[in-house]
């Protein structure tokens, strides 16, 4: 359990008494029908998509185009595979046999293009193995261990760090400069995969580029976020729990929650109690986690990352759910005030600094993994108000698209993969109540994939 210090504790506690009450407001939205209109605009971005984009990675929302990613110029279906758990647990059936019917149709990874070892991981092995949770298709789990197979050389170097990106047919590597997340979001996926097929390779090298990183905080207990692979050697000072450290630290419970590694509930309370005791600031009644340098804990800047308004969730869920809940009561305000979260925000000055927004989840899988624990109104209103931003922002002629500036509300012609297996699902089991998902023991992973949790 994470201890604050007797400051911390009195100052958490007076932001939580003046928490929000949403308990009145709460009672009087339908949840059922606010679930069915989510549906409903799933099943609609997926039509479209199917008839426009079927089998590309990304369809463009405003012209109808594509988009490949993670491969520069080939499709890999990872839209398509990213939607699948989410379709499945909204009983869109149909559209989930079709997407199946695809994958085992036509999704092949002998591929000779290079990828990104850590979005291909969380994405597609992720995807494969939330879509075989989900119906127990063996075509699915194959397939997320022929591309394992092929992931699975980057992370042969001296340290046990993996390489950043890899060629799925050659197996060439590149690039040894990485960071904390690129290392150590891994296990879950790989941990499931060696248990579904008896084979622990997969969770063995997971396991040692998660401690090979931990092994290397500073004296102070803190990471940098850039390392080389190679020599384990730190390339840089700041310690954050933005990009590209986030999921990292995410991972670390991750791995007791879904595999009960005792190990890494250590490893998580240690750096969490460092990040807590160096990071933690308030301002202007508000509290916010700050970068700072890894070895002195000197604070380095006000700047803010959207992608770090996930952590208030991640701290409820590792026992310290006061101070989580005013650090996402704190993004939830920078929300209201601007409708979409800029991607880039300084809490000094209350300036956005990048007025982008590429539909990202971090906000709703706070609100969701609060709501998990607590069953508060408040989380279920505050995935309730970043839904209906959404709608009204969001949606184009094809489907949903990117924010180019959340001040001028102008949309960009994107729409992510993770779309499909992120917030779409968050607000889904936010508000729906569906029997098809266990609320009580569960296991959603850093990309919504759920590798623990569905009732068939």
């Amino acid at each position: 359990m994470i201890r604050l210090t007797r400051r911390e504790a009195m100052a958490s506690a007076a932001l939580l008494a003046a928490a929000p009450g949403f308990a009145g407001e709460a009672d009087v939205v339908d949840w059922h029908a606010l679930a069915d209109d989510v549906r409903g605009e799933m099943r609609w971005a997926w039509g479209e998509y199917r008839r426009r984009a079927w089998g590309k990675d990304e369809i463009k929302p405003i012209s109808g185009g594509t988009h490949s990613f993670p491969l520069k110029k080939k499709h890999l279906g990872l839209s398509l595979i990213e939607a699948m758990d989410t379709l499945w647990v909204m009983g869109l059936d149909a559209e989930f046999s079709d997407a199946l019917a695809w994958v085992t149709a036509h999704a092949r990874f002998d591929v000779d293009g290079e990828v990104s070892v850590f979005e291909t991981s969380i994405r597609l092995v992720g995807g494969l193995l939330s879509a075989h949770h989900a119906c127990g298709d063996p075509v699915l789990l194959a397939k997320a261990r022929d591309l394992a197979d092929r992931l699975l050389p980057a992370f042969d170097t001296p340290t046990g760090m993996p390489y950043r990106y890899i060629n799925l047919k050659t197996g060439k590597r590149r690039d040894p400069v990485t960071n904390p997340a690129e290392v150590g979001t891994y296990l879950p996926e790989y941990g499931t995969l060696s248990k579904l097929t008896g084979d622990p390779r997969y969770r063995d090298a997971a396991k040692r580029a998660l401690v090979a990183m931990y092994q290397r905080r500073s004296p102070i207990g803190l990471l940098a976020d850039k390392i080389d692979a190679t020599t384990g050697a730190w390339l840089s000072r700041r310690a954050t729990i933005a990009p590209p450290s986030d999921s990292y630290y995410e991972y670390l419970w991750d791995g007791w929650q879904l595999l009960g590694d005792a190990e890494c509930k250590t490893m998580y309370d240690s750096c969490t109690v460092a990040i807590l005791k160096h990071q933690v600031v308030q301002a202007q009644g508000q509290t916010w986690l700050v970068d700072v340098d890894f070895e002195t804990g000197v604070q380095l800047s006000s700047e803010q990352d959207e992608l770090a308004s996930f952590y208030g969730g991640l701290l409820a869920q590792g026992g310290a759910g006061a101070i989580g809940a005013v650090y996402t009561r704190a993004w939830a305000s920078v929300q209201t005030r601007f409708g979409i979260l800029p991607e880039g925000y300084d809490f000094a000055t209350g300036k956005p600094l990048f007025v982008t927004n590429a539909l990202r989840p971090e906000l709703a899988d706070a609100a969701f993994n609060h709501w998990l624990l607590d069953r508060k109104p408040e989380w279920r209103m505050l995935g309730r108000e970043h839904y209906m931003a959404m709608k009204r922002w969001n949606k184009a002629r094809y489907g949903y698209a990117d924010m180019a500036d959340v001040t001028t509300k102008k949309q960009a012609d994107h729409c992510p993969g993770y779309w499909w297996s992120e917030q779409m699902k968050y607000y889904w089991l936010l508000f729906s109540d569906t029997p098809r998902f266990d609320y009580s023991r569960n296991y959603l992973s850093t990309e919504g994939n759920v590798l623990l949790g569905f009732r068939r």
